[in-house]
């Protein structure tokens, strides 16, 4: 991550609105967020600004999203961040910027889902336990997507061709003593690495579902956030949020209420999925320099925890 030079403030917010899109600039501004790609600045109570501040693909993120997005968003059972204008690069920020919906709720890595898992623990009135909200989600997520689509960014194709950067990063992890069984995470991706590859049609996929990129609101899941990574591909690379999110024993549930189904060779590759991106969180977890996210670090700890016992 490279951090921006520009100095991002609610100044620049206002200057930025009051250049480009008058109409809004009288709202409140403050930080939201900074985040892996973009600063979010709230924008009144119901909407935000992104601006791309530390990696410099970010801009062909955020068109991605513009792009894209709203078609899809309006299928969604869960909150997501709708775009709503596209600024445009200036003398007074030379990249593109995002206003978007604002969802509230907390992010999973700093309030991780802990309502009761096992339908037993509700009510049948009450709503579908997270388990049950995460499969709808991605099966309705889960369509299969236009030839322009874009392509996911090392995400969405085949598990095999990420074996040498998975096995670098499993033994940087286990080196530093982040992994307490590395040959249990090892076997779980060679067997996933070695599962028949999906043979269906692309399917729009999320690609970046952790736990900071999901909100929650008293345990329960209450939106999806940062689609930048947004692709069309193989639908394990989602479905490894099962194991990545969920309290323990909720994957299974979240696999079988899954609309398009699972099938055995998509579950492999999946827990490959969420065991690779389980190492890349406890990595992240332990940098302590600006790309350093502590928080990442107890969600994939616990992820690689429900992996290797199941």
């Amino acid at each position: 991550m490279t951090h921006a030079e520009i100095e991002m403030t609610a100044g620049l917010v206002r200057d930025l609105l009051r250049d480009q899109h008058p109409d809004l600039a009288a709202r409140p501004v403050r930080l939201g967020a900074r985040g892996w790609d973009n600063q979010l600045w709230r924008l009144g109570d119901d909407l935000a600004v992104r601006l791309p501040w530390a990696t410099q693909d970010a801009d062909e993120l955020l068109r991605k999203e513009y792009a894209w997005l709203p078609g899809l968003a309006a299928h969604l059972p869960l909150p997501v961040p709708v775009p709503q204008r596209l600024g445009a690069p200036s003398a007074r920020f030379p990249r593109p910027w995002l206003v978007t919906t604002w969802v509230p709720g907390a992010p999973a890595d700093r309030s991780p889902v802990t309502e009761p898992g096992a339908p037993a623990d509700r009510s049948p009135v009450t709503e579908p336990g997270a388990a049950e909200a995460l499969a709808a989600f991605l099966t309705a997520l889960h369509r299969p997507a236009p030839a322009a689509a874009p392509p996911g960014r090392n995400r969405g194709g085949d598990l095999a061709g990420h074996t040498p950067g998975f096995t670098r990063a499993l033994t940087a992890a286990a080196e530093l003593g982040l992994v307490d069984d590395p040959g249990a995470a090892q076997a779980i991706w060679a067997d996933a690495a070695a599962a028949p590859p999906w043979p269906g049609p692309r399917l729009w996929l999320h690609g970046d579902l952790h736990a900071a990129n999901v909100l929650t609101d008293g345990g329960r899941l209450a939106g999806v956030i940062d689609f930048g990574d947004l692709c069309a591909g193989d639908p394990a690379w989602d479905l490894a949020a099962a194991w990545l999110l969920l309290p323990d024993g909720a994957a299974e549930r979240c696999l079988a209420a899954y609309g398009p189904g699972a099938d055995p060779a998509t579950v492999r590759r999946a827990r490959g999925c969420a065991v690779g991106r389980a190492v890349a969180g406890l990595l992240i977890g332990a940098d302590g320099g600006p790309g350093g996210k502590p928080t990442w670090g107890p969600p994939a700890r616990a992820a690689l925890r429900r992996l290797s016992n199941s």
